[in-house]
Parts: C-alpha cells; structure tokens; sequence
C-alpha cells in the first residue's frame, strides 16, 4: 500500500502533540504516501504534519483558562472542518484532547469519515456519561492502560488496548538511590512544573519556595527539568524572582531526573516518566479556584495521579491547591528524605508500574490498528493475504 490517502490529524496538547508525533512517524513508515494535515504541535509537525494550526493556541488546562482561548478554538475548529471538505478526506485519527475532539468527531461522524480515537479521553474518571458520546462518534478507541479498555467494553464501546508508548521511550537508568546518599553532599531535587504555561506559572514559584523551606533543614539541590513545549525564559523568569541558584536541564531530561533523589512534579504523564524511573516523587496539582471547584464536582476517583490509578493503590503523594502550598510542599519532602524505609516502599511500588503499562512497541501497535482501520474502512486497499491484530489468531498479548 503506498498510502496515498488524505488523513485528518488532530491534538490539542503537549502529550498528545508527542504521542501524536510518535503515531505519525510509524504510520508514514508503514504508509510512504500518506498526505497527514490538521492540528498539531512541534513534534507533529516535524513527523509531516501539515498543520491548519498549532496546538499552542488552543491548549490550557482548566475550565475559565479554556475560556480564554474559545474564540481561537472556534476558528480552529471551523477552518479544520473547511479543510477535510475541501480534501474530501475519509478518515481521522483524534488524539486526547476531548473538549475539542469529541466535538470535532461528531461533525466528522456527520461527515462520513472514520473516526480512530487515540488516548482515552477521561470520561472514566468524570462526566461518565459522556461515554455515550463516545460510543455514538467515535469508531475505534485505542487506549493506554487496561482499565480503560475495561470501562469501555463494558459501555459498548469499541476499544483495544496498545499499551503505553512511555514503556519505549523512558529507558532504565540507575538511579540516584542505587549509591545511597553519599556524605556531605546535598540531596538532588528535579522540578517538573509542566508542559504549558498554564501550569508552570502557579506551580514553579510554589516549587521554587518549597526548595528555599527544605534547604534550610538539608542540604537540597534542585534543578528545574524544562518541558519541550516550554520556553526556557518562562523558567529563567521564575527562576530569578526566586534568586535560588537552579539550573535548567532541557537536554537528558530522564538521566537528571533519574538522577536526583527526590521529584517535585506537575500531575500528568510527567508523572508517569518519572515513576518509569523509579525516582521517588511528590505528585503537585493547582487551578484557579472555578476550574478546581467545578473539577471537584464532576471527579469520582480517590486519586488524582496517574502513577496511583495505574497502580490501583496511593504508591505516592499527592498534594493539591492548597494542600500544594510551599510549606506542605517542604513538611512532605522533608518526611519523605528523612524516611529511608519510605523511600525505599515508594522505589518498590514505582518498581510495578512498567509491567502495569504493558509490553513494548505500543505506537507501533496503535499505527497498526490505525492502518487496519483505514482498510475496514475501505480507504485503503486490503493487500491480499493480510490479517492484522486483534483479529489474527497470533495477536500479541499485552500485560494488564
């Protein structure tokens, strides 16, 4: 099959931009024509995607942050629509991003095209009855983890699990603890405030002061690991309203972070890299005061982290709004440094997490049953003798 077929791309965010751009490096290696064009971001575009826009305009988190970029959002929106009429494509593949992409995949579903729905959108864990939606607009749904893939098939929902694409890219590394804590030297803390502005403006400064509390009963070095999609002034900025003296690390990221003793970390994948690693953490959560009270009605899970929920069990703290002050934040890290057997409970709970995720090769897998799609779908030609997973009898197993 050369792929010669117009396919619609679109993610909204700084993960889904990075699993997206993973998703479309594999398709185009198994499709050498496909014509792939939407939203996207840096990643996205650098694997070929022919963006209408880029994700930095439409992605916040928080319910009145999203206020604040709906009128992009509707454009976006609008001039995505124009564009899959004016290819006449058939087909989409939608990466996390629900607000947007549920939206978008009903206007598609009107449209006729096949909707591919990559990255669970959360309705496991609020507004369940969104499932519906899903169910309604969405033609195959590709989730990360095997509880979700549970939820889905229970609501009728066509659903495979690939497993996590994190269980490729974060590598085993050895990590800080591995030596102990050598004497007289400090203990290593990373900071990961986020992967947009929206987080790491409230979160770097609490972060930032926490460090300035806890270097005052231990000897602490801190280190700020910048997100891709973060520029490095947003960082310097806070950095030098702080007046400590960090130091930014945009480059190997996972061997600083494996290499510091303790993380400070922004809830999201963030915290799923860093429990890959095995590095013990603080798990940091802060919205405005609207988006946290609305979020708290319509939440039903006992934890926030996704390092808990995959674990099925509260592995590591988890410190939220108020409870995220610097002064929380400093009593919490200073318990858990002070603790080797905490410590040392926490690396071994963080130790079950890349079995949880599933076995490798999990993008490839997603590309496949993308593919698989686009053929059931007829866009694409069946080459004759072809069986893909999970239909063929020797599909591979993936841990749950």
């Amino acid at each position: 099959m050369d792929g010669g077929v117009d396919l619609l791309m679109v993610a909204g965010e700084a993960s889904g931009d990075l699993h997206g751009g993973r998703l479309l490096a594999a398709l185009r290696g198994k499709l050498p024509g496909l014509r792939p064009f939407g939203l996207g971001g840096d990643t996205m575009q650098a694997a070929g995607l022919e963006a209408v826009a880029h994700s930095r305009e439409v992605a916040v988190v928080g319910i009145a942050e999203a206020l604040k970029v709906l009128p992009r959002a509707r454009q976006v929106f609008a001039a995505l629509l124009a564009e899959v009429e004016r290819r006449r494509a058939r087909a989409a593949v939608l990466v996390d991003f629900p607000e947007f992409n549920l939206r978008l995949a009903r206007e598609l579903k009107r449209r006729g095209l096949r909707v591919v729905y990559y990255i669970s959108p959360q309705v496991w864990a609020w507004r369940r009855r969104r499932v519906e939606t899903v169910a309604e607009v969405v033609d195959e749904m590709l989730v990360l983890f095997p509880f979700e893939a549970d939820f889905y098939r229970r609501a009728g929902v066509e659903v495979i699990h690939v497993g996590h694409p994190l269980v490729d890219e974060v590598p085993r590394l050895p990590q800080a603890w591995d030596e102990g804590l050598p004497e007289g030297e400090p203990y290593r803390v990373a900071l990961l405030p986020g992967s947009r502005p929206s987080e790491v403006e409230p979160l770097l400064p609490r972060m930032l002061e926490a460090v300035r509390r806890l270097a005052s009963t231990l000897p602490v070095e801190a280190r700020v690991i910048q997100a891709p999609t973060i520029p490095r002034e947003l960082l310097e900025e806070g950095i030098a309203l702080s007046g400590l003296p960090v130091r930014i690390v945009a480059e190997d990221r996972f061997a600083a972070i494996a290499g510091s003793h303790l993380a400070l970390c922004a809830s999201g994948t963030a915290t799923l890299e860093v429990g890959l690693l095995e590095t013990p953490l603080i798990v940091l959560y802060h919205l405005k005061l609207t988006s946290y009270l609305l979020g708290r009605l319509l939440v039903r899970l006992p934890w926030f982290s996704l390092v808990n929920l995959v674990l099925g069990r509260k592995v590591v703290p988890e410190l939220i709004q108020a409870g995220a002050s610097p002064a929380r934040v400093a009593r919490a890290a200073a318990r858990l440094l002070g603790d080797p057997e905490a410590i040392a409970a926490m690396r071994r709970g963080l130790g079950e997490l890349r079995e949880r995720l599933g076995q490798a090769g999990a993008t490839e897998r997603a590309a496949t049953e993308v593919v698989a799609a686009l053929v059931r779908a007829g866009v694409l030609p069946s080459p004759p003798g072809t069986v893909t997973w999970p239909q063929a009898a020797a599909a591979p197993e993936v841990a749950s």
